[in-house]
C-alpha cells in the first residue's frame, strides 16, 4: 500500500512539474537529449523524380541565346508594342530572385535590402529600361518555383543561379550565359570525403527543382538524395549532422563557407552549370534586350566590378566573363 501511495505522489509531482508550473521554473529543454533535432519544413528523402524528368530532353545548345538588339534603345524610350515598353509603362521590373544564397541573392540583415551578384544583374536591366536601377519589385521564388513563375507570367525575369538546360528551354527562354559555375561537395571540416563516390548510402542534400538533386539521385554510388526548399536548409541539416554532405554549385557553397568556418568545399567540380536569366516564352524581344544589357555590362567593366565585390572575397581568381553564343 505504501509503495502505491509513493507512486501516486511521484505521478502528481511529475504532472505539476510539466503541466501545473504556471509561475515556477520552466523545464530546460536543452537538457533533453533523447529527442531528434527538428528538420526544416518540406524535407524529403529519395524524392520522386518530377513527372517531366522521364521525357527525353530535347537536343539543343543550351548556352546559345538570341542575338542582342542593335542598336539598343535608350533608357525610358523602349520600342512601341515591345515587352520592354509594357514593363516601362507598368512602372517596375518584376524579378524572381533568391534571398537565401549569400553572395548571389541574399537579404542584408542591416539594411534589409536584397544584394548579391544576381541582384546586380537585375538592377542593370531595370536601369536599361527605366534609367533607374531601383525600379524593381523583387519576388522571392524557390528553386522549384522558378519555371512556374515564368510560365504563369508572375515575373518578367528570373535571376536566381539558374542553369540553362535543354529541358528547361522547352518551358522558358534563357539569356546568354552570364556566369559558369560547377557542382561540388560541402562537408564538415573534419570530413575526409572528397567525392560522391564515397557517399554511397549516405545522405546528400540539395534543393528541390535544382540540377544538383538530379545529379545526386543519378549517381552510380547511390547516395541518398535529401531534398529541401532552400539551400540554407541544407546548411542547417549539415551543421546538425542530419546529412553527411550537401552538393550544389561551387558559387553557392562558397557563400556558405564564408558564413560557417566549420564547413569546407571538397573535391573538384564534377559538372558545369552555365547560369542564364530566365524569360517567359514568347518574349523573344526581351531576350534580345537582356542580352544587350549583359554585353554592355561586360564591355563597361560592371560585370568584373560586381564579381570582385561579391565573389572576390572567396579567394578564387576572377574568371573571364562567359563568351556569349548567339543565334538569329
Amino acid at each position: 500500500m505504501r509503495n502505491k501511495r509513493v507512486a501516486v505522489v511521484l505521478s502528481l509531482l511529475l504532472v505539476c512539474a510539466t503541466g501545473c508550473a504556471g509561475g515556477g521554473k520552466p523545464v530546460d529543454l536543452a537538457t533533453v537529449d533523447s529527442v531528434e533535432r527538428p528538420t526544416p519544413v518540406g524535407v524529403q528523402e529519395n524524392p520522386a523524380p518530377p513527372s517531366t524528368s522521364t521525357a527525353p530532353a530535347p537536343t539543343c545548345d543550351p548556352q546559345q541565346s538570341l542575338r542582342p538588339l542593335s542598336p539598343m534603345p535608350a533608357p525610358g524610350r523602349m520600342p512601341a508594342r515591345s515587352t520592354m515598353k509594357a514593363i516601362q509603362d507598368s512602372g517596375k521590373l518584376i524579378a524572381g530572385v533568391d534571398q537565401n544564397t549569400f553572395l548571389f541573392g541574399f537579404r542584408n540583415p542591416t539594411t534589409n535590402a536584397l544584394e548579391g551578384f544576381d541582384i546586380d544583374r537585375v538592377r542593370e536591366i531595370a536601369k536599361a529600361i527605366f534609367g533607374d536601377p531601383n525600379k524593381v519589385q523583387f519576388k522571392v521564388v524557390t528553386s522549384a518555383g522558378r519555371i512556374d513563375a515564368l510560365k504563369k507570367k508572375q515575373v518578367h525575369i528570373v535571376v536566381r543561379t539558374m542553369t540553362a538546360t535543354c529541358q528547361r528551354w522547352r518551358d522558358i527562354n534563357f539569356s546568354a550565359i552570364y556566369y559558369t559555375a560547377g557542382q561540388r561537395l560541402l562537408v564538415d571540416r573534419a570530413s575526409k570525403v572528397t567525392s560522391l563516390d564515397q557517399l554511397g548510402g549516405k545522405k546528400v542534400c540539395a534543393a528541390e527543382g535544382s540540377t544538383s538533386i538530379k545529379t545526386i539521385a543519378d549517381h552510380k554510388a547511390n547516395p541518398v538524395p535529401v531534398q529541401v526548399d532552400n539551400w540554407s536548409d541544407c546548411l542547417i541539416m549539415l551543421q546538425q549532422g542530419q546529412v553527411d554532405a550537401m552538393s550544389t554549385d561551387d558559387t553557392i557553397l562558397a557563400g556558405m563557407v564564408a558564413q560557417d568556418p566549420n564547413v569546407k568545399m571538397a573535391g573538384p567540380r564534377f559538372t558545369d552549370e552555365p547560369y542564364g536569366i530566365g524569360i517567359p516564352k514568347g518574349n523573344e524581344d526581351m531576350v534580345r534586350f537582356v542580352n544587350g544589357v549583359l554585353a554592355q555590362s561586360v564591355a563597361a567593366g560592371a560585370w568584373a566590378a560586381s564579381y570582385e565585390r561579391w565573389l572576390g572575397r572567396t579567394g578564387e581568381p576572377r574568371p573571364r566573363p562567359p563568351t556569349p553564343r548567339y543565334r538569329d
